[in-house]
């Protein structure tokens, strides 16, 4: 097991989702329960899938948590794009949420490498 608050990963995710949960607030009222709901689950997937992880008894159950995580990074960037189209979102704030799940990425991708690693050393 994992300690959780020490995981940089977790808590980027996890402002991440505040980021998009104040980005989310003035979209219009007939998308809550459309690309809002959506959105926000997938932000909030991130780290609870993370956190999930974490807390499983083995590094590959761990390893298969990240992997939902960061499937659920590139959902949530999509649904952010399609935002942005649709100009619920600027330019600005698709590009400044798009930087940090890009780095949410790469830090999920090298936390998967070396797990896989410590899996592979045993």
């Amino acid at each position: 097991m994992h300690n959780l608050k020490e995981l940089k990963i977790w808590n980027k995710a996890i402002d991440l989702s505040v980021a998009v949960y104040k980005t989310t607030v003035g979209f219009p009222k007939e998308e809550m329960y459309g690309l809002t709901s959506q959105i926000r689950r997938s932000a909030v997937s991130i780290p609870s899938n993370i956190s999930e992880g974490a807390g499983r008894n083995s590094n590959k159950e761990f390893l298969y948590f990240l992997g939902i995580a960061n499937g659920s990074s590139y959902e949530l960037q999509t649904q952010l794009v399609i935002s942005n189209k649709l100009n619920l979102i600027t330019n600005e704030t698709l590009q400044s949420l798009v930087k940090e799940i890009e780095e949410i990425q790469k830090m999920n991708y090298t936390f998967q490498k070396t797990i896989n690693n410590q899996i592979l050393a045993m």
